[in-house]
């Protein structure tokens, strides 16, 4: 009798289990597609946008390396990037007229280099190269780590300016390397506000913040063409 009681009891806790579990696990989910939704829907509304970028990179001793620029984007595939740190007047343009990256440094046209987007000279440990660097890129990655690549738990947090959405999932440009991802969404636009990457083990190695974000600014092409 004892036995059977015992039984019970295993099973009404399993029971109970996983009504808790999967439930949240199911729902964590649904609000994160349902933000992402969200997002795709924002950004099909933009035609071009404006950004102040600071990048900051930490290297595997430790070391920070802080990068700060204005990002202008005007859809297909078109950007600007006018360093203000550590370069200042440095611009990178793409595409130039054979589908390469202009290179200006410090502003000075004599300088400048015609690139391919994968070159070396361009590179950095993060994998992700200077034509990947768009706001439509990142909500697609964005939605490939909530599902197939997503690669342990996923919480999201709602505040009152940000929805935050945190998941271990597959590196976005480094391929068999897991990365957690905290992504931090403004619930005014709908668009990114911030993405921490950190080791699984809880060691930060890149930190991207946008700020005054300008959306359809009617940015004309001769921008992209100095």
């Amino acid at each position: 009798m004892k036995r059977c009681t015992l039984c019970r009891s295993i099973r009404s806790s399993l029971i109970l289990w996983t009504l808790l579990s999967i439930p949240a696990n199911a729902a964590n989910h649904a609000d994160a597609q349902a933000v992402l939704k969200r997002m795709e829907s924002a950004y099909e509304a933009v035609k071009d946008y404006r950004v102040s970028v600071q990048v900051i990179l930490v290297a595997e001793n430790g070391a920070r390396r802080t990068e700060e620029f204005i990002y202008t984007f005007k859809k297909p595939r078109q950007f600007r990037i006018d360093f203000q740190v550590p370069q200042p007047g440095t611009i990178l343009i793409f595409p130039d007229e054979e589908g390469k990256v202009l290179v200006r440094p410090w502003g000075l046209r004599f300088l400048d280099l015609h690139l391919a987007p994968d070159s070396l000279l361009l590179a950095n440990r993060s994998g992700q190269r200077v034509d990947q660097t768009d706001f439509g890129l990142l909500i697609r990655n964005m939605g490939r780590s909530v599902d197939g690549g997503r690669r342990g738990p996923l919480e999201i947090i709602e505040e009152d300016h940000y929805v935050r959405i945190r998941v271990l999932a597959e590196n976005h440009f480094r391929e068999g390397k897991v990365t957690r991802y905290d992504f931090t969404i403004d619930k005014e636009t709908y668009l990114p506000a911030e993405i921490e990457e950190w080791t699984p083990d809880g060691v930060l190695e890149r930190k991207i913040t946008f700020r005054n974000l300008a959306v359809n600014t009617g940015v004309p092409d001769s921008f992209f063409q100095p």
